[in-house]
């Protein structure tokens, strides 16, 4: 009789712990399904990098939906996981990891999704022979991604180098010369030390790139990364700060071979191979050259009365230099929101965003929550299906579906992306137009391996 009721109780906990697991199942793919109905609102497909998700190997485990720090980018449908919004994927490949028994790869997208990016090798090499391209311009996000990128090209550049046996002492030309400090060209040259080749990184601005550029405090780094010359940079949060200071520290150990102050104006490539990069103030014979330029060029601008105000602005660095004013920030990605969060936190801003879309597409997960907050506290008023029609001394007028609606204004700030350097990479050669890294499993193999080496 006690093992009858005892297992009459053993198979009511069963049932019960089994019940609320298909229900949770169940809550899950109605949000998956919820989010895939939104993600058809991006229904132009991923820029760049993005999960494949391997169907036949997939066991339903939902590890890979968990991991991913960006949201919704997977779910879970039928019991196994699926792409349900590519387009916010940044990269992180933490699903890669994620995933026990390796059904998921890093790809790009396809070459019509692409047209308008570099094409480029898996070993990230241009049309151009021996013409590099890492970092985001490639198509990539990231900070370990273009770290991982920098490391590898160069290990590309000194294999072939070994192989063809090339006399390297030719004073005036360099094993490889490295456009850009930024995170893939600081560790290219980081790790062209290492393989003690002969090389050159020019930087037309400060050591950093783009980085140096963001606004204080802001976080940059989010996972661990292994640098050249140091080894495993294991933090999982990073400042601006933080970061910058690592690298100088490192840079000063590896003596690091920088010129800065000078913008490569054009790259010709020789007869003999041997490439001469032209830069405003000197010039400079190498074997290779590494781009590692960024993707976002000169701020774009909106062609809007006014803009040539000095209170319309294209960067923000310090957000605690302004207070007590009214403030616009117009745009609707990562940029725009951190700058009018970290605005609206200053004594006495009214800050206003203005976005030309109905809702917010491509922001972080971690940014779309926090905006929501800042909403709902009235820190920040968002005006969504609204562009700049007019910038005036002491106001801004906004074209609200068709309205237009004059604010009280102090200064403006404008993040619509950057002109990406196109004409210049093909005023040198380069093709344009990436892989479909889905079509080729060696290739997308190496993507994946890539992104597990960090």
């Amino acid at each position: 009789m006690d093992s009858i009721v005892a297992f009459i109780l053993a198979a009511v906990l069963m049932l019960f712990f089994v019940r609320g697991h298909l229900k949770n199942l169940k809550r899950r793919e109605a949000q998956a399904r919820q989010a895939a109905e939104k993600g058809k609102w991006r229904s132009d497909g991923p820029r760049a990098q993005h999960p494949h998700i391997d169907a036949t190997h997939c066991i339903g485990c939902a590890a890979c939906t968990m991991a991913c720090p960006e949201g919704d980018v997977l779910g879970m449908l039928g019991g196994k996981a699926v792409i349900i919004n590519a387009y916010k994927c940044v990269g992180h490949s933490l699903c890669v990891d994620a995933c026990p028994v390796g059904a998921i790869t890093m790809v790009m997208a396809s070459p019509s999704m692409g047209a308008d990016m570099p094409y480029l090798t898996p070993e990230y090499e241009t049309s151009v022979q021996n013409l590099f391209i890492v970092g985001e311009l490639g198509g990539l996000a990231l900070i370990k991604n273009a770290v991982n990128q920098g490391r590898d090209c160069i290990d590309t550049i000194a294999n072939r180098l070994t192989a063809t046996g090339a006399a390297r002492l030719v004073p005036d030309v360099y094993d490889v010369l490295i456009v850009g400090a930024g995170p893939a060209g600081i560790s290219a040259s980081l790790r062209a030390t290492e393989k003690r080749l002969r090389y050159l990184t020019v930087e037309q601005g400060e050591i950093g790139g783009t980085i140096a550029k963001f606004p204080r405090q802001k976080l940059v780094l989010t996972s661990p990364v292994h640098f050249p010359t140091y080894g495993k940079f294991k933090k999982l949060e990073v400042s601006k700060e933080e970061l910058l200071d690592f690298w100088n520290k490192v840079l000063r150990r590896a003596d690091f071979k920088c010129r800065s102050g000078g913008k490569v104006e054009d790259i010709k490539k020789g007869e003999d191979g041997i490439f001469t990069v032209v830069c405003t103030k000197n010039q400079y014979r190498s074997r290779a050259v590494v781009l590692a330029i960024g993707r976002s060029g000169s701020p774009r601008k909106l062609a809007v009365k006014g803009e040539e105000l000095p209170k319309v602005m294209y960067r923000l660095i310090e957000t605690d230099h302004y207070v007590n004013k009214k403030i616009l920030v117009v745009g609707g990605g990562d940029s725009a929101v951190e700058a009018a969060m970290g605005l609206a936190y200053q004594v006495g801003n009214k800050v206003t965003l203005s976005y030309r879309k109905e809702a917010f597409f491509r922001i972080k997960e971690r940014n779309a929550q926090r905006m929501q907050d800042c909403i709902r506290k009235g820190k920040v008023t968002v005006i969504f299906n609204s562009v700049p029609a007019e910038f005036k001394q002491q106001s801004v007028i906004l074209d609200v579906r068709g309205k237009l609606q004059e604010l009280p204004n102090d200064f403006v700030w404008i993040f619509a992306g950057g002109e990406p350097p196109s004409a210049f990479l093909k005023k040198i050669g380069v093709g344009f137009g990436m892989r479909d890294m889905t079509l080729e499993g060696s290739n997308g193999a190496k993507q994946a391996a890539l992104s597990k080496n960090n």
